[in-house]
């Protein structure tokens, strides 16, 4: 009730009461006042209580009336759980969100794909309460598929890249076949741990075992087992090998696992490094970096201590053959003794000494013949080793060196004297030709050349007139003239 509503009931409650007058002829008395009844007291009403069949019962009514036709709703598929029933059971994730999702025999074979984890889907089906978990879940109708969820389209990206920059196909690095020490990443809580104690006790119980507390799911999942692994890098004597340990999960559950930061660490460790992630089925990305891949924790242990245990059990058949062998032996002994007479056994045990005696023999004289070998190998070796040491006498080769170089001087110093000579012939034939080529040379001659009044050389009697001065170069010295006449040489 609202405040206002209970301020009008409280006032109606003090109001004072009016009575009925009745008509008299006497004069009317004043009525006497009437005092205000006290109020009721207000109680709160008793909660209800419901039992839980009820309560989810009532909840799950509401939900179905407020979701009341099919809806769709899609996500990524994770933790599939086919029954044997016929029945789909998987979670529809998306982001920090998740929901049940039920998809039923006859709906489940209508279906013309598999359900499988990481693929994203468009479910269409009514919303609902399961009672017996208290947990709100879809029944679908029909699911669709929407191609690869996020999750798992991040981590084929990843590791498409990682492939191809070369971090899968390093060397893997031998696991140590007899450690001492196991460097154990993983929670120290979880029952994963204590899987790979009681397999380690089993058959390797003098193993060590230094565990890492990291957090195995989660945000800081990546660089929790990054800082693990380092650690047990930077102290390489505390441990051998490196396990990193974790139990089943969903895809979301091992994506810390998927990290590009982590997986470069696993690959840059100098201790070899075992990667136990999840069931068999279950992949990841440091499963392609670390240097071996074990399906589960325990058969991770079991892959470590294999050696050992291998040894231990040779160990043991060996045992049990020799004793069985020295029972057999024994055996026929006693056999043959029973058998066999005090004579015959002096008679065999002389011929026995005889045989041993006469190989003594034999390998003393194939000791000596192998000596003598030996020792003629070791003398021809050494022959030859002085052989080779005589060619390479520094003494011999200087005087070789130095009579090749003498050599090389007076064939150096021919060639230059026969180059000097041929220069000296062709310049001397090049002087006459160019002797014979000058025009000084037709001057000495009798020759001589005539220039005219303007400089140039006259070829031609026309190009001249009577009283011209002219110029004639003889062999020695200039001439000068005067023109008296010119004729033609045809007609002199």
């Amino acid at each position: 009730m609202a405040r206002d509503d209970q301020n009008l009931l409280f006032a109606d409650v003090f109001k004072p009461k009016k009575r009925a007058v009745r008509a008299r002829t006497e004069p009317v008395k004043p009525p006497e006042p009437i005092a205000p009844e006290a109020p009721p007291p207000v109680r709160e009403p008793a909660p209800q209580t419901y039992t839980v069949r009820e309560l989810i019962a009532g909840i799950r009514r509401h939900v179905e009336a407020g979701f009341s036709g099919l809806i769709w709703v899609e996500g990524e598929v994770s933790n599939c759980r086919p029954a044997a029933s016929g029945h789909v059971y998987f979670t529809l994730k998306d982001g920090e969100a998740q929901l049940p999702i039920v998809l039923f025999r006859r709906q489940a074979q209508m279906l013309r794909f598999k359900v499988k984890d990481g693929m994203a889907v468009r479910v269409r089906g009514r919303v609902s309460l399961y009672e017996s978990r208290g947990q709100l879940q879809l029944i679908a109708e029909t699911v669709e598929e929407q191609g690869a969820g996020a999750l798992q389209r991040a981590f084929e990206e990843l590791r498409a890249r990682l492939l191809a920059e070369g971090l899968f196909d390093r060397p893997k690095r031998p696991l140590p076949a007899f450690p001492k020490c196991i460097g154990v990443v993983t929670s120290p809580s979880g029952a994963v741990i204590r899987d790979i104690v009681n397999v380690v006790r089993r058959r390797h119980a003098r193993l060590n075992l230094l565990v890492y507390p990291a957090a195995m799911q989660g945000t800081n999942c990546p660089r929790s087992v990054a800082a693990g692994v380092r650690w047990f890098n930077q102290h390489p004597d505390r441990a051998d090998v490196i396990l990193i340990a974790r139990g089943g999960g969903s895809i979301e559950d091992l994506a810390g696992f998927n990290d590009e930061a982590l997986a470069r660490v696993i690959a840059a460790s100098n201790l070899p490094v075992v990667s136990a992630i999840g069931h068999e089925t279950d992949t990841t990305i440091a499963d392609f970096v670390a240097d071996l891949r074990a399906p589960t924790p325990s058969a991770a242990a079991e892959l470590i201590t294999s050696a050992q245990h291998r040894i231990e059990e040779r160990v043991q058949s060996l045992a049990r053959r020799v004793q069985r062998a020295g029972q057999y032996h024994l055996m026929h002994a006693r056999q043959r003794l029973a058998r066999l007479s005090a004579d015959q056994v002096l008679i065999r045990l002389r011929d026995s000494i005889g045989r041993r005696q006469q190989h003594v023999d034999e390998l003393r004289f194939r000791l000596g013949t192998a000596s003598d070998r030996l020792l003629r190998t070791r003398m021809i070796r050494l022959a030859a080793l002085e052989t080779r040491l005589r060619r390479h006498d520094p003494t011999v080769r200087l005087a070789a060196t130095r009579h090749r170089l003498t050599t090389a001087e007076d064939r150096l110093q021919r060639t230059a004297q026969e180059i000097t000579r041929q220069r000296t012939v062709r310049v001397e034939r090049a002087v006459s030709r160019l002797h014979a080529l000058s025009p000084l040379a037709v001057l000495h001659r009798g020759y001589a050349i005539v220039y005219g009044a303007n400089g140039k050389i006259l070829r031609n009697s026309h190009d001249t007139a009577v009283g011209d001065e002219l110029h004639a170069r003889l062999a020695e010295g200039i001439v000068t003239a005067r023109v008296i006449d010119n004729k033609d040489t045809e007609n002199p």
